[in-house]
């Protein structure tokens, strides 16, 4: 008998240490620097634009007063239409390059921030949604104080960005629409997907779930940015590339049918996980311009 309670002892010890290590794996990958960010993309496309902007930093409170590091893009001609732009996991606000200079060229001023866990700001876990999601309404309120000229924001995330942004509708945000680039719904579908393309047991989710709630007092399968919209009534423009095989395009098409209010939904031909920006620019620019001109904006 004590022999059996050794055992069990061991093999519950060892579960715990699986959960604490797999949550953090999960929720703390490694997170690209700002060099490495800007070479990868200027390898991509051209980043020459950003050279010679104004820009400004500062710091935000998020969610508890976690600091947020912000830079603010003035657009070269004066303008009151503000456009925050929210980047994708292990990313920093200079992968949201890749969507400032359209938004530049249609007129916007552009505010990018570094996720909590990412850029220049203190090392924490990635929340996939829930704390990301009210950093962002503080973010937003923050604007609205510090640009009093403005008169349309919007948003507009890629990936973690894009389920942080539709998140951060259940706090009733004031911003004119959304365009929400291959999101995902929950983050456990990705996950358990994930395993099943690398052949692991579907198990190790439940001990990931686990392991975030003891070490990090969140549950994964909490994670969930499409219950944001139940209550929506922003206008909401999905985008998502048809070849993505990461965050499959079922997840923006799933959150397109529960949102309510004007929505808009684009698969992008040919296009992999975050590459539907880089794949057709033009088209991609033709997508969202007339989703404003629709909405009047």
């Amino acid at each position: 008998m004590r022999i059996l309670i050794i055992l069990l002892a061991v093999v519950a010890v060892l579960v715990l240490l699986t959960a604490w290590f797999l949550a953090g794996f999960t929720m703390t990958g490694k997170r690209q620097t700002l060099d490495e960010a800007m070479q990868w993309q200027s390898d991509h496309y051209d980043t020459s634009f950003y050279r010679d902007l104004e820009k400004t930093d500062y710091t935000v409170a998020g969610e508890g007063g976690y600091v947020l590091h912000v830079q603010f893009l003035k657009n070269p001609s004066p303008s009151d239409r503000y456009i925050v732009i929210s980047h994708g996991y292990t990313d920093n606000h200079i992968g949201s390059l890749k969507y400032a200079g359209m938004y530049l060229e249609m007129g916007f001023n552009c505010i990018l921030y570094d996720l909590r866990g990412h850029g220049q700001n203190e090392s924490t876990a990635t929340t996939y949604g829930i704390l990301e999601g009210q950093d962002l309404a503080n973010l937003v309120q923050d604007s609205r104080e510090r640009y009093p000229d403005m008169k349309i924001l919007g948003l507009h995330g890629e990936s973690l960005g894009a389920a942080s942004t539709i998140s951060s509708l259940r706090y009733k945000p004031e911003v004119d629409f959304v365009v929400a680039d291959c999101g995902f719904s929950d983050i456990e579908n990705v996950l358990r997907g994930t395993y099943r393309y690398a052949h692991v047991p579907g198990f190790i989710f439940d001990l990931a779930n686990l392991g975030a709630v003891l070490r990090y007092h969140h549950a994964l399968s909490d994670m969930r940015p499409i219950d944001a919209l139940d209550s929506n009534t922003i206008p909401v423009l999905f985008i998502h590339g048809e070849e993505d095989t990461f965050i499959l395009p079922k997840n923006s098409q799933d959150m397109y049918e529960r949102t309510g209010g004007e929505r808009s939904i684009f698969i992008m031909p040919g296009a992999g996980h975050a590459e539907s920006v880089l794949t057709d620019p033009a088209k991609y620019r033709e997508v969202v311009e007339s989703f404003l001109r629709d909405l009047g904006e």
